[in-house]
């Protein structure tokens, strides 16, 4: 029979897909305290926040209403993690005792040093705070004021395409090929939604300079941009570093195919900030939910004294959003790699709908009232595969 009167404390830093969904997860063992540190009181649906900027959808949730039953939300910053006194430290002076953390503080925007203005007058959509910037700005700005996005990923056509259905003139710069993730015939869909409804589309072409009111491409030439939107590109906070761990080059925690550190044994990483053998899988709300259900998975395995399972997460594709009433469906092999079929239209913006209402009513919330009930799909790549994908 499992004891009660010395538990283990459980600290998962980050409040995110997998930092959420782990926290619950770990209450499977009765035994287990679990403390969620989050610099926010409310969780916030990042894939939602190119809806909260254009004022089509909200994007945060009462963690009340996400959390299980004795679950202790701290709402502070973790500024270090002292392996050797076994605390993690706060920003507002206080320090929490571990057993196990769980790293789960996932991923930030990344605005090129390289690119002059790209800092001062770029917005960028990766957090709540900055998305708040942004929408504040975009309400000052005049109905055809031109709006440039920079990035052709999933994120920037999200963006670009939900300004663009407000009615908003946007431009986006895509840097090499629009939507690399997707199939030539998803690229093609989405081209010409994007073209039907007023965006301009500027592939093989790089922003090289951004001034508050104009744009500079790598092709000589000079755009007008009243708010520019830098959606290229992620990085991850730097606290596994400041904590002396061992992180790849963009800053995640390097893991073992357990996802625990390969500094410390008692320090397991979720989500965008776990980098596995030093191949992480893409950076996405698909597989942070699972791999915040193998964090903690790897955290009870460890506690129970057994071996932790290797990770194991197929790919089945990904959902993007062109505004409110169209999206895409892209299906993709086990191995993330995009098959040429894809489901457009409604029905496509339908799948992106119910994909984000699963990820928070099925996933975390079904944790909260069943931890240990989330399954996910096996059969996926091995490190040697996502060396090859990366």
């Amino acid at each position: 029979m499992i004891g009660h009167s010395t538990p283990h404390k459980v600290v998962v830093i980050g409040g995110g897909y997998a930092g959420t969904l782990a926290a619950n997860r770990l209450r499977t063992r009765p035994d287990v305290e679990v403390t969620l540190v989050n610099p926010r009181p409310e969780f916030v649906e990042r894939i939602r926040l190119h809806q909260f900027v254009a004022r089509t959808g909200d994007a945060t949730i009462d963690y009340r209403a996400l959390l299980g039953e004795g679950v202790r939300l701290v709402v502070d910053s973790a500024t270090r993690i002292d392996t050797a006194a076994r605390t993690v430290r706060l920003a507002s002076g206080g320090a929490l005792d571990y057993d196990y953390v769980v790293y789960a503080v996932g991923s930030t925007a990344a605005t090129p040093s390289s690119v002059p203005g790209a800092a001062e007058f770029a917005f960028d959509i990766a957090e709540l705070e900055s998305a708040q910037r942004l929408r504040a700005r975009l309400d000052e700005l005049p109905p055809q004021a031109p709006v440039t996005v920079v990035g052709g990923g999933l994120t920037g056509v999200e963006t670009a395409a939900e300004l663009a259905e407000r009615g908003r003139p946007v431009t986006l710069v895509c840097g090499r090929t629009l939507a690399p993730y997707l199939s030539a015939r998803g690229r093609r869909y989405v081209a010409r939604w994007l073209t039907r409804h007023g965006v301009a589309v500027l592939e093989a072409v790089q922003v090289t300079e951004v001034r508050p009111d104009t744009i500079t491409l790598s092709d000589g030439s000079a755009r007008p941009s009243e708010l520019t939107v830098w959606t290229a590109g992620f990085g991850v906070p730097e606290l596994a570093a400041a904590s002396g761990l061992r992180t790849d080059v963009l800053g995640r925690l390097l893991t073992d195919e357990t996802l625990t550190s390969v500094d410390d044994d008692r320090i397991v990483a979720a989500g965008d900030a776990a980098a596995p053998s030093g191949h992480p899988l893409r950076m996405s709300g698909y597989a942070a939910g699972p791999l915040g259900a193998q964090a903690a998975d790897t955290v009870l395995s460890r506690i129970a004294g057994t071996e932790p399972a290797l990770i194991d997460l197929a790919f089945t594709g990904a959902c993007v959003s062109l505004g409110r009433r169209a999206g895409v469906r892209q299906l993709a092999r086990r191995d993330d790699t995009a098959v040429d079929l894809y489901i457009g239209g409604r029905m496509g913006a339908l799948i992106k709908e119910v994909t984000c209402r699963f990820v928070v009513a099925k996933r975390i919330r079904g944790e909260a009232r069943k931890p240990g009930s989330m399954s996910w799909p096996k059969g996926g790549p091995r490190p040697a595969a996502r060396a090859v994908a990366s």
